[in-house]
C-alpha cells in the first residue's frame, strides 16, 4: 500500500484554471445538427439542394477554367445593383417616417408580390420552358428539367428557412436557437432570406447575355424592392435601430442581390441543361418566398382586399414591362 499523500496547505491550493470555452461555430454546429435529428425531411433537403447547387457551380467553374466567358456577367451584375439601388432608395422614407398604416403596408407588400409572382412566370419558367425544349428537343422532357430545378429551389429556401435563425416582424423568432443572436441580426437574416432568391433570379436570367429575358426580370425586382426596402427599414426601426442605422442596414441588406446574382450566373452557365435547370430553381426558391411569407404576412392584418389588389396591380405591370422589353 503506498503511502499517503501529504495535503497541500489550503493557502497552496489554487481553483481550477476555467475550461477552454469552445469556439462559437462548433456550438452552432451542435445546435445545427440537433435541429437536423428535430427535423429530418427539412435536413435532407437542404443537403440535395446544396449537393444540386454545388454540382451546377462546379460545371461552370470548369467551363470557366476552359476559357469559356460567361456572356451575361457584367449585366447581372449591373441587375443586382440596381436592386441594391432601390432597396436603399425605398428605405430612405425611414428616416422620417417611423411607420405607415398597415394597410398600406400590406397593400405595397402585395404590389410586390405580383411583380414577383409574374416575373416568375414570364421572365423564369416560360423561358426555361423554351430553352429545355429546345435543348433536348422534347416539351415534357424540357419541362421536367425546369421541375427539378424549381424543386432544388423549393428545397434550398425550405431548409434555409429551417435551419437559420431569422425573424418575422408578425409572428416572432423562427429557427434553431434564436435566442443566441441578437434582435437586429435575426431582422437582418430574414431580409437575406428574402433578397438572396432574387438576386439569384437576375443572375440566372442575364446568364446567357438575353436582355429580353434578363431586363423584364431585373426591372421588376427593381421595382418591387422599393416597397420592401421601406417595409424593412420600419420594421427595424420598431426593433430599436435609429432612424438612420435602420435605413443603413435596409440599405445593405440589398448587397444580398448583386451576390446572389454572381451565384445565379454561376449556377446556370456552362453545359446547355443548367440554364434551364438555374430559371427554374431561381422560380422555385421566389415562389417559396412569396407564397411563404409575403402573401400570409399581407393577409393576416384583415386587409386581404387591398393586398390581392395591390398583387394583381403588381402582375400586370409586370406583365407589360415583360411585352414591352422582353
Amino acid at each position: 500500500m503506498s503511502p499517503s499523500r501529504p495535503a497541500m496547505p489550503p493557502s497552496t491550493i489554487t481553483a481550477p484554471a476555467n475550461p477552454v470555452a469552445s469556439p462559437p461555430f462548433a456550438g452552432w454546429v451542435a445546435t445545427w445538427l440537433a435541429h437536423a435529428r428535430q427535423h429530418p425531411a427539412a435536413a435532407i433537403g437542404l443537403g440535395l439542394a446544396l449537393l444540386g447547387v454545388l454540382a451546377l457551380l462546379v460545371q461552370s467553374l470548369l467551363q470557366l477554367a476552359l476559357g469559356d466567358v460567361v456572356p451575361g456577367l457584367r449585366y447581372a451584375l449591373l441587375g443586382g445593383a440596381a436592386g441594391l439601388a432601390a432597396t436603399t432608395l425605398g428605405a430612405l422614407p425611414a428616416l422620417a417616417l417611423r411607420s405607415i398604416p398597415q394597410k398600406l403596408e400590406d397593400s405595397l407588400l402585395g404590389f410586390a408580390a405580383g411583380m414577383m409572382l409574374a416575373a416568375c412566370a414570364f421572365s423564369l419558367l416560360l423561358p426555361g420552358l423554351q430553352a429545355g425544349a429546345e435543348i433536348l428537343g422534347n416539351k415534357p422532357l424540357g419541362a421536367a428539367v425546369v421541375v427539378l430545378g424549381m424543386a432544388l429551389g423549393v428545397m434550398l429556401m425550405l431548409g434555409l428557412d429551417q435551419f437559420t435563425p431569422h425573424e418575422h416582424d408578425q409572428f416572432g423568432p423562427c429557427g434553431p436557437a434564436p435566442e443566441r443572436c441578437g434582435r437586429v441580426w435575426l431582422f437582418v437574416f430574414a431580409i437575406a432570406l428574402h433578397n438572396l432568391p432574387e438576386g439569384m433570379a437576375i443572375g440566372v436570367s442575364f446568364s446567357q447575355g438575353d436582355m429580353r429575358v434578363g431586363l423584364p426580370l431585373a426591372t421588376a425586382i427593381a421595382l418591387q424592392d422599393i416597397p420592401e426596402g421601406l417595409a424593412v427599414a420600419l420594421a427595424l426601426r420598431s426593433a430599436g435601430l435609429t432612424p438612420r442605422l435602420a435605413v443603413l442596414v435596409a440599405g445593405a441588406s440589398g448587397l444580398l442581390e448583386p451576390l446572389g446574382a454572381l451565384l445565379g450566373v454561376g449556377l446556370s452557365s456552362g453545359l446547355a441543361l443548367a440554364y434551364p435547370t438555374g430559371l427554374g430553381l431561381a422560380a422555385g426558391a421566389m415562389l417559396f418566398v412569396v407564397s411563404h411569407e409575403v402573401i400570409p404576412q399581407t393577409h393576416r392584418n384583415g386587409h386581404q382586399t387591398p393586398a390581392t389588389i395591390g398583387l394583381m396591380i403588381g402582375f400586370a405591370l409586370m406583365m407589360v414591362l415583360d411585352t414591352a422589353l422582353g
